[in-house]
């Protein structure tokens, strides 16, 4: 199911579109009856993209499935920043135990609902990506091979934020953390590490896997439903900046996830039993020194001098990523072959050499505004 291409700003005007739309073409965060899964009160960051893909995921879901839903939550960040003793910020049916055993704990209440003839509550496990792609690999396996009617949601923040931004197995190359320290030869986190959840998944050939970004929020929701009207194992990653770990501006959560799409880091795709069905096109590339520049955790590669190196082999995975998963439209080159060129102009947004596709450096309201 794709999100439906919405105009979300009238030309000339700051009217948001989402309010002159008919009830069912607004997102679920613009209808009355929306659950409010997790409301306020959490103690989260300013600018956390998790309490942001959480409160949208999840109130999809609970639409989807009628407000019947059971939620299982891994330690993390969005238990302990939405739970602290004897509080709680959550408003649907939900359960935590263990930091790596969200994914069993969500397969034996999948288990006793269906062994209570209850076919009609639904299950969601969630985690971050400590809890999911390292702590809980093991577990979430073993619910892939069994095919277990759950949707497990990954929320990546891409390392161990709520014990202190320790590396996991999502932390991107070069990256600083409190364990992979700016310093050396090779500062940050070393290349050839980690793991990618989604392409694990795939492995499984469960029915259904999905990527988002909380830049994409109709397109989060639109995978979520997809997701409930699909039984057996499912799984949905969802990149979610933190402002706190990565040392970016908390007005900037929105546009770095966007800069992860747009640069080819983060690819958004959907796959079906082991295959690809669906990826979201970049719709301006941009290098990858955009989405690095506003990021703390990067700094080493800019001062005291620009590391092109570094900034060379991660610009190479990008470009991996826009090959493996297609991720350029119109105006890709035909061999498949992807080159991002020194931007002539940030201003404009134009790329300098032949054959590049645009930077996309030009503000994303220009788009909004024209409607495309």
């Amino acid at each position: 199911m794709k999100a439906p291409a919405i105009r979300f700003y009238q030309t000339g005007s700051f009217a948001v579109g989402n309010r002159l739309l008919d009830p069912e073409q607004r997102s679920v965060q613009a209808g009355e009856q929306r659950t409010n899964s997790i409301t306020c009160g959490h103690r989260a960051c300013q600018g956390c993209g998790e309490a942001l893909g959480a409160r949208y995921a999840l109130d999809a879901a609970m639409r989807a499935c009628n407000g019947q839903m059971i939620a299982a939550n891994a330690t993390g960040c969005l238990e302990v920043f939405s739970t602290p003793y004897p509080e709680t910020s959550w408003r649907i049916p939900w359960i935590h135990s263990l930091f790596g055993n969200a994914p069993a704990v969500s397969t034996g209440i999948a288990a006793a609902l269906r062994a209570k003839g209850r076919e009609d509550v639904r299950v969601v496990g969630q985690g971050g990506d400590g809890g999911t792609v390292d702590i809980g690999m093991a577990c979430l396996s073993g619910m892939f091979e069994r095919n277990d009617d759950v949707l497990y949601i990954c929320y990546d923040n891409e390392a161990y934020m709520n014990t202190g931004v320790q590396r996991s197995g999502a932390t991107p190359p070069a990256a600083r953390t409190a364990t992979t320290q700016a310093v050396g030869p090779e500062p940050g986190n070393v290349f050839g590490q980690g793991k990618s959840a989604p392409l694990i998944a795939m492995a499984h050939e469960i029915p259904y896997v999905a990527t988002a970004t909380v830049a994409e929020l109709r397109d989060l929701e639109a995978k979520v439903q997809t997701a409930m009207e699909i039984r057996g194992a499912r799984y949905l990653h969802v990149f979610v900046p933190c402002p706190l770990g990565w040392g970016s501006a908390s007005k900037d959560t929105i546009r770095i996830a966007r800069l992860a799409k747009e640069s080819g880091i983060f690819p958004v795709f959907e796959a079906r039993d082991g295959e690809v069905t669906d990826v979201s096109k970049i719709r301006r590339q941009i290098p990858v020194e955009e989405y690095l520049r506003p990021q703390k955790r990067f700094a080493h590669l800019f001062k005291p001098e620009v590391r092109t190196d570094v900034i060379a082999r991660i610009q190479a995975g990008a470009d991996r990523n826009i090959r493996r998963f297609g991720l350029l439209g119109r105006g890709a080159d035909k061999e498949g072959a992807v080159l991002v060129g020194t931007c002539a102009d940030q201003r404009t947004g134009t790329c300098a050499g032949p054959g590049q596709a645009t930077c996309g450096l030009a503000s994303q309201e220009e788009d909004d505004e024209s409607g495309r």
